[in-house]
């Protein structure tokens, strides 16, 4: 049945069928591996709605392709509320520039739950960089075209993106090294064999408290509370300057309004919770937001303007 047909029909019943929502089991699509950060919230919060609800929320993970694979299961599935799944940044606000054979579309094809959260990125540089503070390494930059370099996780990543941003706010060229992951680009800045790289927070902060790396900036638009005293880019130098990585929950789209309207709530007094506010700070280095359904909607089709301009500008390509 075409899309058009499934939402309509969805549309017809919807109050019948969330009236007693949920009678079965719902699967929660992660499309990344057990064990990765992702994965790891998206279980803390199926435990909170499975223990509320009284019916089981089954965590299915479908890596692949970039999370291409498991963002187009969600959107493949039935519009029912009984699969639902975690997206982020990559997927939804930044593969539609970079991919012109992406097999779904962020803007029609999912309905918005809530932004689930934040993960902060800082900007860090190698210890042998005479520089600490963003005015300092751009001033570097500018004096020496070309002969800084920069790590990322990969041609068309977020982490490239976001340099590129930067790049462009700032004025300068740095020269772009890309790796085949986060591990070895991370690796890559210790061993010193690029210069900076914007790392999500939580893993540079064992290096940074160890002096393996020096952080000048927080990436996001506003500081954050794992280092209250570290400025954002914006702040340090580069008004004009902000990259935020987020993750949130998306249902296939025609999904009933009543059923996302109940997901949205769910999700939000969950993410409201002390001690998942603890668990998802201080065990995975996010940042819990919760959101209604219209906000997020309206964050990823910002972000994916944002997203496709950058891409124009910087000639960024998948590998």
């Amino acid at each position: 049945m075409p899309a058009a047909a499934l939402a309509a029909a969805a549309s017809l019943c919807s109050p019948a069928r969330a009236e007693g929502y949920p009678i079965r089991p719902i699967r929660l699509v992660v499309p990344y591996p057990p064990g990765s950060g992702t994965d790891i919230v998206a279980r803390l919060l199926a435990q909170k709605i499975t223990e509320n609800w009284g019916q089981q929320v089954i965590v299915d993970n479908k890596p692949g392709a970039g999370a291409i694979v498991g963002v187009e299961a969600i959107a493949r599935a039935a519009p029912d509320g009984y699969t639902i799944g975690i997206g982020d940044t990559g997927p939804l606000a930044i593969n539609p520039a970079l991919d012109d054979k992406l097999p779904y579309n962020p803007a029609t094809d999912f309905a918005a739950i809530t932004h689930v959260a934040n993960l902060p990125f800082v900007l860090v540089v190698h210890p042998s960089l005479p520089v600490t503070t963003v005015t300092e390494l751009i001033t570097l930059a500018k004096s020496q075209p070309g002969k800084l370099n920069y790590a990322s996780v990969g041609n068309g990543s977020a982490v490239h993106l976001a340099s590129e941003l930067f790049k462009r706010v700032a004025a300068v060229d740095i020269v772009h090294i890309p790796y085949k992951g986060s591990a070895p680009a991370l690796a890559g800045l210790l061993a010193g064999e690029v210069s900076l790289m914007f790392v999500n927070l939580f893993s540079s902060i064992p290096h940074l408290q160890a002096g393996r790396l020096r952080a000048l900036a927080v990436a996001s638009p506003k500081r954050t509370a794992m280092l209250p005293d570290l400025p954002t880019i914006a702040e340090a130098s580069l008004p004009g300057y902000a990259f935020l990585a987020w993750f949130g929950i998306i249902a296939p789209a025609g999904t009933p309004k009543p059923i996302v309207d109940k997901l949205n709530g769910e999700f939000r007094r969950i993410l409201a919770l002390s001690d998942v506010r603890d668990k998802m700070l201080n065990q995975g280095g996010t940042e819990p937001v919760g959101s209604t359904s219209a906000e997020f909607a309206e964050l990823m089709r910002s972000d994916m303007a944002q997203w496709a301009k950058i891409v124009r500008e910087s000639g960024a390509r998948v590998d």
